[in-house]
C-alpha cells in the first residue's frame, strides 16, 4: 500500500494563500496522474485539480480555475497545489490522490488508487 504524505494545510483569511504539498512516503513510487479532491461538511467529495506526471497536463474544477495552480516537481516526486484568493467556500478537508497507471478520467475519484490522510483548510471571512 502506498502512503501519500500531505503538508501545508491551515487557517487563512479570505483572500489569502496556502500551498499544499503531497509526496509518496516511498520515494521510488511513481504515478501517471496525481490530483486533489476536497470534502466539506455536509457536501459531496469534490474534484479540485489534477496533473499528469509526464507532460504536465492539468485539469481544474470550475470553482477553482484561475485561483488554484497544480504543479509537480519530478525531481522531488512531489506535487503542489498553490491556492490563491481563498474564499470561505474553499473550507474543506483536502485529499491528495494518485493513479499508479492511468486509470481514466482524472476528475473522477474512482480513477485513483491511493489517497492521503487529508489536510484541513479553513478560510475565515
Amino acid at each position: 500500500q502506498v502512503q501519500l504524505v500531505e503538508s501545508g494545510g491551515g487557517l487563512v483569511q479570505a483572500g489569502g494563500s496556502l500551498r499544499l504539498s503531497c509526496a509518496p512516503a516511498e520515494r521510488t513510487f511513481t504515478s501517471d496522474v496525481m490530483g486533489w479532491f476536497r470534502k466539506a461538511p455536509e457536501k459531496e467529495r469534490e474534484f479540485v485539480a489534477a496533473i499528469t506526471w509526464t507532460g504536465g497536463f492539468t485539469y481544474y474544477s470550475d470553482s477553482v480555475k484561475g485561483r488554484f495552480t497544480i504543479s509537480r516537481d519530478t525531481a522531488k516526486n512531489t506535487e503542489y497545489l498553490q491556492m490563491n484568493n481563498l474564499k470561505p467556500d474553499d473550507t474543506a478537508v483536502y485529499y491528495c490522490a494518485a493513479q499508479a497507471y492511468y486509470n481514466g478520467d482524472p476528475t473522477y475519484f474512482a480513477s485513483y488508487d491511493y489517497w492521503g490522510q487529508g489536510l484541513q483548510v479553513t478560510v475565515s471571512s
